[in-house]
C-alpha cells in the first residue's frame, strides 16, 4: 500500500466510534421512565424535595437501616467510590450527591437515619417519610419492596430491589452503578458518566 492510502485508512478508522475521540455512547438509562418528584424528610428532620438537588448528579439507593446484609455493603461501596472520585477530582465529586432512601419508614426515623448515614459518608443524605410518600417515591423509581411477616421476637425484614441509580442534574436517569461490586467499580462508573 502507498503512504497516502495508509493515511486515508487510518483517518477513516479513527472516525469510527470507539477509536480515539469518536462519539461516546449514550447513557444506558437514557429515556427510561425512572424518577420523579418527591417530598421526603432527611436525617435532620427537614423536608427535602427532589428539586433541592437540581443541578447536581445524584446517586439514589433504596434500602433500610436494619438490613442485615446487602444494604450496608452496597452503601459502603457507593461511599468508597465517591471518596475515590473526591481524591481524584474534588470538583467533579462536589457535583455528586449520594442519597439513601429508606423503604422501612416505620423504623427508619430521621434519628436512626442520621446514625446510619454518618457511618458511611459525611455528605450521604438519608431520606424517609410517611409510608405513602415512600410508596409513591419507590414507584417513581421502579423500586420493589415488601415487608416480610415478623419473625419470632417481633423483628422483620424488608425484601427490596437492589439498584443504585445515577441520576443527572435535571433528575434524568443515566446509569445503574455497580454498588454490588466494589468502590473502584462505582468510581469508574461515576467517572464515565459525570463530566
Amino acid at each position: 500500500m502507498t503512504r497516502p492510502t495508509l493515511l486515508a485508512l487510518f483517518a477513516l478508522a479513527c472516525a469510527l466510534p470507539g477509536c480515539g475521540q469518536g462519539p461516546s455512547a449514550a447513557p444506558p438509562l437514557e429515556g427510561a421512565k425512572i424518577g420523579g418528584p418527591f417530598a421526603l424528610v432527611d436525617q435532620t428532620g427537614k423536608l427535602v424535595r427532589d428539586s433541592d438537588f437540581a443541578g447536581k448528579y445524584r446517586i439514589l439507593y433504596f434500602g433500610y437501616t436494619y438490613c442485615p446484609d446487602v444494604c450496608p455493603v452496597d452503601v459502603q461501596n457507593i461511599a468508597a467510590g465517591l471518596k475515590q472520585v473526591e481524591q481524584e477530582d474534588p470538583e467533579k465529586a462536589a457535583r455528586i450527591v449520594p442519597i439513601f432512601v429508606s423503604v422501612d419508614p416505620e423504623r427508619d426515623t430521621p434519628k436512626v437515619l442520621a446514625q446510619f448515614v454518618s457511618a458511611f459518608h459525611p455528605r450521604l443524605v438519608g431520606l424517609t417519610g410517611t409510608p405513602e410518600a415512600i410508596a409513591t417515591t419507590a414507584k417513581e423509581y421502579a423500586i420493589f419492596y415488601q415487608k416480610r411477616p415478623p419473625a419470632e421476637g417481633g423483628g422483620y425484614l424488608v425484601d427490596h430491589s437492589r439498584q443504585a441509580y445515577l441520576m443527572g442534574p435535571e433528575g434524568e436517569p443515566i446509569a445503574l452503578l455497580p454498588a454490588d461490586e466494589n468502590g473502584a467499580a462505582v468510581a469508574e462508573a461515576l467517572n464515565q458518566w459525570v463530566p
